[in-house]
């Protein structure tokens, strides 16, 4: 098991989970508002990592199940996961080209009410859950990539799973040490230039797959 960790599988896992949730923009507003506000960071962030491995859990799990049908099904998952994968780094290209800052409403440093531990779990599972991109890209662009790997399909699910948490604990952390400076053109454009690449690669690396 250990050795998993330190396989390429795992590696593209957690690279592929990174690059598709820096691009997600309501999950990643409302953990730097939370952080910025000082209200319940660590809960936010572990409730929006747990609820991504769920989803990437019910993605790997439950499309690996088609790994032993007909090569031309396979390839036509693995097809679509490629199409998206180029227009989410094309999307995130453009982002790159014209960069812009997370809208956070109104003055995040403000708190204008307090919030509850319920309310804080509600709400990262809402940002979470009721993201229908969340769905797209956690549950169905990481499950259909994991088909590509066969029997490591649990190994690349296992370095999503991880690359869910280590974004989320990285961003948990900026958003309290950095608050607002994170927040800033600069920044959102190294990362959704990072984004293209990775997305890109990726497809690429798929794409290679089915030869």
């Amino acid at each position: 098991m250990t050795l998993a960790f330190l396989s390429p599988t795992f590696t593209a896992g957690m690279v592929l989970s990174i690059s598709l949730i820096m691009a997600i923009g309501p999950q990643n507003a409302h953990v730097l508002r939370m952080g910025l506000q000082r209200q319940h960071l660590g809960l936010t962030v572990i409730t929006c990592a747990l609820a991504d491995v769920v989803l990437i859990g019910l993605g790997v799990m439950g499309l690996a199940q088609l790994g032993g049908l007909s090569d031309k099904l396979l390839g036509a998952l693995v097809g679509a996961g490629v199409l998206f994968l180029g227009v989410y780094g094309w999307q995130a290209f453009q982002r790159f080209l014209h960069p812009r800052v997370l809208q956070l409403e109104d003055n995040a440093t403000v708190v204008a009410e307090p919030v509850s531990r319920r309310q804080a779990v509600l709400s990262a599972l809402a940002f979470s859950w009721l993201n229908p991109h969340a769905w797209l890209d956690t549950a169905v662009l990481i499950g259909t990539a994991s088909l590509a790997y066969g029997q490591g399909s649990k190994v690349f699910g296992l370095g999503a799973a991880a690359g869910s948490v280590v974004w989320f604990l990285a961003l948990g952390v900026a958003a309290f040490w950095l608050g607002r400076r994170l927040n800033s053109l600069h920044v959102w454009r190294a990362l959704d230039g990072l984004v293209a690449l990775m997305m890109w690669g990726t497809a690429i690396w798929l794409l290679t797959s089915l030869v």
